[in-house]
């Protein structure tokens, strides 16, 4: 990765000013990339960040992309692209060895807190697995194949593994330049993928275990990161903040770690989408999942503050997560229930319809690597306030920018936007405006020059 030279703390500007995008119309590129989930069968970020970078790598001339993942449910929106189910791969035929798909029982406990994308529902229902049931799950079906839930349940360190071990064998039957492996969970497939080949590996970090624990960090998780880290020739970073975390709290080299930030997709987004200004109650919206990462509890504190304020404001809370029961009851305690509203797990239409009926979207998350939502409400032309400790708060101008933990600073903000139309018109302008500037396109530029240096290399 020599040819693009990390100089100082604003990568991105130094990595924009390199790339050549006239010698980046042709790429004559076949990547084989691996992710976790992918659209419409998502649960968070990651599936909608894989969806949008590959949906726009695959509209690049010569870019061939082959993606794979645990499980393939055949509603997949997968134009330009293969996608592959580990789940689909014959076992007598691939005559991968049962043997490398056992481990011991004792690696299949997972802590809650490394299951990011579980509403309290699936949570209950897939921690009431029995050592009985992971054993018979393990060799289920293995006359024909590994059987792959896809999901984030207690034994998710076996399908992780498992998934390394047919990733392997796709890897041999396949032709291509460089591997891709989006998130820890793919991490183990990436590594043996470059092992069987020799291929580089570039990994992408969308969140690391710092970002979801809250700082409780799962010593499992933190080595596969770290593992994946050493062995990778490049890492993706979706932000400056994740690269500093990345190279400080991981030891990782700064001229092997890039920053790529998200972007978003214009495609679920229409005039109806569009947000208009209306008399009367006004909704504020929290979008994300109930977890400590996410600040849901800044969130209720602030409608607490608003609503001794003014009292035509209702607050939607969109989202799953452990949290949410806990959200209930502050809400209850609060005396504000009335007021409040959890509509649960929402996705792509849903969300640029609910986002449409915002008169302000707000994000107080704690630990954000990026943070996609917020670019979603600009550009349904949502006033936004986002929390400094976000990655979007990079490359965000329209935007008002607080502390997570100052409530007293968000509440005036709200109160200003939906007390002052000039603010209120500006910020809708303002952010719709900036939204289309920030495109996953440029994103998918800046890792075909990533492709393009390791493949030279």
């Amino acid at each position: 990765m020599s040819a693009i030279n990390y100089e100082g703390e604003d990568f991105t500007e130094d990595f924009e000013n390199q790339i050549d995008y006239k010698s980046l119309k042709d790429s004559n590129m076949k990547v084989l990339m691996f992710g976790w989930e992918f659209p419409p069968n998502i649960s968070g970020g990651l599936g909608t960040a894989c969806y949008g970078l590959t949906k726009s790598l695959s509209a690049i001339e010569g870019m061939n992309i082959t993606f794979v993942i645990p499980k393939v449910y055949g509603n997949e929106n997968k134009k330009k692209i293969e996608l592959l189910g580990a789940n689909q791969i014959e076992l007598i035929k691939s005559k991968i060895r049962l043997e490398k798909l056992m481990l011991p029982v004792d690696c299949f406990s997972v802590e809650s807190l490394i299951v990011p994308y579980v509403d309290p529902r699936e949570y209950k229902e897939q921690s009431s697995f029995t050592v009985e049931k992971i054993r018979s799950k393990a060799t289920k079906e293995t006359s024909t194949a590994v059987r792959f839930t896809g999901n984030y349940g207690p034994d998710l360190l076996t399908e992780i593994h498992n998934f390394s071990v047919v990733s392997e064998y796709i890897a041999s039957q396949k032709e291509f330049d460089l591997i891709h492996a989006h998130d820890w969970l793919t991490f183990p497939a990436g590594i043996a993928a470059k092992k069987k080949t020799g291929k580089p590996l570039v990994i992408h970090v969308h969140a690391t275990d710092f970002d979801r624990s809250g700082g409780a960090i799962n010593p499992a998780v933190y080595n596969i990161e770290k593992h994946g880290m050493d062995q990778a020739d490049c890492i993706v970073c979706v932000s400056n903040k994740t690269r500093e975390t990345v190279i400080n709290k991981y030891n990782i080299a700064p001229d092997k770690v890039f920053t790529v930030h998200n972007g978003v997709d214009f495609s679920n987004t229409n005039n109806s989408t569009i947000h208009t200004p209306k008399s009367g109650e006004k909704i504020v919206t929290f979008l994300g999942r109930i977890t400590i990462q996410k600040g849901p509890e800044y969130f209720v504190q602030l409608a607490e503050l608003i609503l001794a304020r003014m009292k035509n404001v209702k607050f939607i809370m969109a989202g799953s997560g452990e949290l949410m029961n806990d959200m209930v009851k502050k809400v209850a305690q609060a005396g504000i229930s009335d007021r409040f509203l959890f509509t649960g797990f929402l996705k792509g239409k849903d969300v640029h319809e609910m986002l449409s009926l915002s008169d302000v979207f707000v994000m107080p998350s704690v630990s954000e690597p990026f943070g996609i939502c917020p670019l979603e409400a600009m550009q349904c032309g949502v006033p936004t306030i986002i929390s400094k400790q976000s990655g979007v708060s990079e490359v965000v101008k329209h935007a008002i920018k607080v502390d997570y933990w100052d409530v007293k600073a968000m509440a005036d903000a709200i109160h200003g936007i939906l007390s002052y139309p000039a603010l209120n018109t500006m910020m809708t302008q303002k952010g719709l405006s900036e939204a289309y500037t920030i495109k996953w396109g440029n994103a998918a530029k800046k890792i075909q020059c990533i492709y393009d240096n390791l493949v030279r290399a």
